[in-house]
This record gives C-alpha cells, sequence and structure tokens, in this order.
C-alpha cells in the first residue's frame, strides 16, 4: 500500500514567501485591480494548500498556482459579469513639461491598459500569458486548459481589437520572447 503524501506547512508558506509577489504581478496584469489581486492570489493559493501533497517540487506548484489564477479570474468574470469598469484619476498632463517624453509614454501605456482591460477575460488571459508572462503557445494553451489554435485565435483578436482602439499608438506591448516555431516566407 502506498503512503500518503504529507502536507508540509513550512514548505508551503516557504513557497508563498518566495513566490507572493510574483503570482501577485500575473494576478493583477488579469484583473487590474490591486485589492481583486490580492483576492485572487489568496484563492489561488488556497487551492494549492489542497493541492500541496501531491506537488511534488517548486517548479509544480508554481505552475499549479498560476493556472488557478487564470482560470480562477476567467471564471470570475464568467459569474459576475464583470464589463471592466475602473475608476481613474483624471489628471491631464500638460504638453511642455519637462517630463513630456515620460509623460507621454505613461499616457500611451494607459491607453494600452484601458483597452486591455476591456478584452473579454479569455482574450486578456492569452495576452498577459503571451506577452507579459513571456510563455509559448503551447505553455499558454496548457495554463489556459485549451488547445494552441485557440490561444492563436484569442491573442489575434486581442491585438486586432487593441490596434483598432489604439491607433497610430505605438505597439507598447513586449514581443514575445520566443514562439513556437518560426515560420518563413
Amino acid at each position: 500500500m502506498r503512503a500518503r503524501a504529507r502536507r508540509d506547512p513550512a514548505d508551503f508558506a516557504a513557497f508563498v514567501h518566495a513566490r507572493s509577489a510574483a503570482l501577485h504581478r500575473a494576478a493583477y496584469l488579469l484583473v487590474g485591480e490591486r485589492g481583486l489581486a490580492q483576492d485572487l492570489v489568496q484563492e489561488a493559493l488556497t487551492k494549492t494548500y489542497v493541492a500541496w501533497p501531491r506537488l511534488r517540487d517548486p517548479a509544480a506548484a508554481e505552475a499549479y498556482t498560476r493556472k488557478a489564477i487564470t482560470t480562477t479570474a476567467i471564471g470570475w468574470y464568467r459569474r459576475k459579469g464583470w464589463h471592466g469598469e475602473r475608476p481613474v484619476a483624471d489628471t491631464p498632463l500638460s504638453a511642455g513639461s519637462v517630463a513630456g517624453d515620460h509623460a507621454d509614454r505613461v499616457a500611451e501605456q494607459d491607453a494600452v491598459w484601458s483597452v486591455v482591460q476591456s478584452l473579454p477575460p479569455r482574450q486578456r488571459a492569452a495576452v498577459v500569458l503571451r506577452y507579459y508572462e513571456d510563455l509559448t503557445e503551447a505553455q499558454t494553451a496548457e495554463r489556459l486548459g485549451c488547445a494552441v489554435g485557440t490561444v492563436k485565435s484569442q491573442v489575434s483578436a486581442a491585438m486586432a481589437t487593441l490596434r483598432r482602439e489604439l491607433g497610430d499608438l505605438p505597439d507598447l506591448l513586449p514581443a514575445p520572447a520566443h514562439d513556437d516555431q518560426v515560420v518563413t516566407r
């Protein structure tokens, strides 16, 4: 008979301490609000703690937690019908400011972030995982629990929306550092 794996609270606490900032950043990118991101990480860590005896190494625990963050966020949006309404401070920037270049860049990033937050949950998750978390299409598909083709179509639709909504703003999303395959023309 196989011995049952044990849940070691000290190991779990060490994992949480080491990875909570990165997990919170990923959650924030998905939901766009600090408080919701904290709730999302807490819920994902609760799920991870329940699964802790099955998770053999820190990499498996991190992958499990990140997938829990993604799927939980998508579930929240489906259940609660959130539509991306976010309060913003109305702070107009002066054109002649000394920090004009920086201010312009911040305004552009804010515009991009606003449009990213208005994307449907699956498109937003695909963009965050591909461009901000720098995952391959296959890794993104695994996290989202879908096919690689679905990731491609979700990212394509999201990018079309970004281009349509943002017009001639520079491309502020970082390019993925690696692709699953090289396409030659």
